[in-house]
């Protein structure tokens, strides 16, 4: 019993958060409107699904009871959407997404025969053999099989949009990427726990399944804090790229194969010299949100040579290729005796960061030591 209470309270509690949050999400002012009703549609997916652990509390038919549970097949479209629209600002909903409902609309047909449309007598028999009928089984394969390639899905576009950001772009985006990999990580743990607990729910060990699910409550909680938590304190953390963006590999690829690829030794050295004369004298990477394309209208290089010039030619990433510069100007400024009273995060904001978490990371990665290691040590 004191189970019981403990997870019924647990699944109130995650649900009006939840719906607090999404609520939140629709009704704040933003530029991000669609990202924030993706995430919204799928936390209130989430609050509906926790319901029917409160079907004992209401007088709910069967029939509405089941479909709720159906629900939860359009749980992982929505979060999967949602990463497309964080990842790529030009992303819209299109007629086309509308194949996302197709496993939540299979999982209810296949139960029209013999459970929807039959008697009240005959939908608790069917209930009550539920573990040996073909159509629960069914429903059961399918939405694991729709766990695992959705959440593949997921890290497979968060992997190419990082490419291709990385390509791209030296601002503070890469914050947003890592934390929603971060966040797609914690849910496939979810849902890795969530399939423990059906696993043993239909053994001789119910009483695991059962503090699983009471486990499970509370790292939702969790993961919906730790969401609005993130949201609260960095509202501009979800900026995203332009989809139309091609990773550079792709147009080496294509250049080779329609013989348009240009190895002229001279003018790849001449276009290398306009660009770090261009990086030393005008000093772009100063600017924290400074993009391939803003350094391609400067020195009237277009954007596709310009990223093969340094992502190819040079074999560093735009974003690595400008936080040199940034490393450089900083360690300038630690180098410099009349500076010694500027902090470290004075620094970052000066030569172009705009995180304290990118810049040690970056610092490290060219130095070896951290900001202020690296200042005790002259």
């Amino acid at each position: 019993m004191d189970k019981i209470n403990l997870s019924v309270t647990i699944a109130v509690i995650t649900m009006f958060i939840s719906l607090f949050l999404s609520f939140f999400l629709v009704t704040v002012k933003t530029e991000h409107k669609l990202s924030n009703r993706l995430f919204a549609f799928f936390l209130i997916l989430n609050a509906i699904d926790i319901s029917v652990n409160l079907g004992y509390f209401f007088d709910i038919p069967l029939n509405a009871r089941v479909f709720i549970s159906s629900i939860f097949f359009l749980q992982l479209p929505a979060f999967y959407l949602y990463v497309l629209s964080v990842c790529y600002a030009d992303f819209k909903l299109k007629p086309k997404h509308l194949i996302h409902v197709s496993t939540f609309l299979i999982a209810n047909l296949i139960l029209l025969p013999r459970f929807y449309t039959v008697s009240l007598a005959s939908k608790i028999s069917f209930l009550k053999k539920s573990s040996s009928m073909l159509e629960i089984q069914f429903n059961h394969v399918l939405v694991h099989i729709q766990i695992i390639l959705y959440l593949i899905a997921a890290f497979m576009i968060l992997r190419k949009a990082k490419k291709i950001y990385l390509e791209n772009y030296a601002g503070a985006s890469m914050e947003s990427l890592n934390w929603l990999f971060q966040f797609t990580v914690a849910l496939s743990t979810f849902y890795f726990i969530a399939l423990l607990k059906n696993i043993f729910k239909f053994t001789e060990y119910p009483d695991i399944s059962e503090s699983l699910k009471i486990g499970l409550f509370l790292f939702e909680l969790i993961i919906i804090f730790w969401y609005l938590y993130k949201a609260l304190n960095n509202p501009g953390l979800f900026r995203n790229i332009d989809s139309r963006l091609k990773l550079v590999a792709d147009i080496v690829s294509e250049d080779k194969n329609s013989a348009q690829l240009i190895d002229s030794e001279k003018e790849y050295n001449e276009d290398l010299l306009k660009l770090k004369s261009y990086m030393m004298e005008k000093r772009p990477f100063l600017n924290p949100s400074l993009t391939i394309q803003d350094v391609s209208k400067d020195l009237k290089i277009p954007v596709r040579d310009l990223s093969v010039l340094i992502n190819h030619k040079l074999e560093q990433h735009f974003y690595d290729f400008v936080n040199t510069y940034r490393i450089e100007n900083a360690m300038d400024i630690l180098r410099d005796v009349t500076k010694s009273k500027v902090t470290v995060l004075e620094i970052l904001y000066e030569v172009g960061f705009n995180s304290k978490s990118s810049f040690n990371t970056a610092f490290k990665k060219h130095t070896g030591n951290t900001p202020t290691s690296y200042r005790k040590s002259l």
